[in-house]
């Protein structure tokens, strides 16, 4: 499957001059969808200094110049998007691909992963259409090949995030991260904005299988 038309993410220049996106200029971030994670950071403690994390739907890079600053020199992050990423953090490492075909395990070796990451973090989201329903369908689809990968390679007692358009599709996809998380929660971050559809899952420590 082609996801060339999937994510198509929030810009860099800043499409809502509210609040936020004040806040994130005058703080130097690349989006204002950055307080978003840092919302769920802080209520959720997923992030840590020194973890691994995987950002996947990366670009413009907001989350990762959140992800960055909380690891720090100790941390390392992989940030993968469709998009180039036009970022240059000291414990990060960005690449423009495909997950659906990207090699994975190649681009680990060669960026020094162990291939065990501590957080998988996903602000990927779907090209929205008039159609509301294909809109949360793609969504879905799009948070179900992000938990795959989480499920390839988060360590045991990980944290996992992943935004979903709000459908009736999120109580069965909720109820296959309890297969795999020993605690769900699902949040609006304030900054969304108030049109939007969109709401985050995040598994909490993931089981041992």
């Amino acid at each position: 499957m082609d996801l060339t038309n999937f994510a198509k993410k929030e810009k860099v220049s800043y499409e809502h001059n509210d609040h936020y996106a004040r806040k994130a200029r005058k703080e130097n971030f690349v989006a204002r969808s950055v307080y978003k994670l840092q919302e769920i950071d802080q209520k959720y403690r997923i992030i840590h200094k020194g973890d691994q994390v995987l950002d996947l739907g990366a670009s413009p890079g907001s989350w990762s110049q959140y992800t960055s600053q909380k690891i720090g020199l100790q941390g390392k992050l992989l940030g993968i998007d469709l998009t180039k990423i036009f970022l240059s953090l000291p414990n990060a490492v960005f690449v423009k691909g495909d997950i659906l075909t990207l090699d994975i395990p190649a681009v680990l070796e060669k960026n020094g992963f162990n291939g065990q990451f501590n957080a998988v973090i996903s602000d990927m989201a779907p090209a929205t259409t008039s159609n509301r329903f294909v809109d949360q369908m793609n969504s879905l689809e799009l948070c179900e090949m992000a938990l795959g990968i989480a499920l390839r390679y988060l360590k045991p007692g990980g944290n996992f995030v992943c935004k979903i358009f709000d459908s009736g599709e999120v109580k069965g996809f909720t109820e296959e991260m309890k297969k795999h998380f020993k605690n769900i929660q699902i949040l609006r971050p304030k900054s969304v904005q108030k049109s939007s559809k969109e709401i985050f899952l995040i598994g909490l420590g993931r089981k041992v299988e």
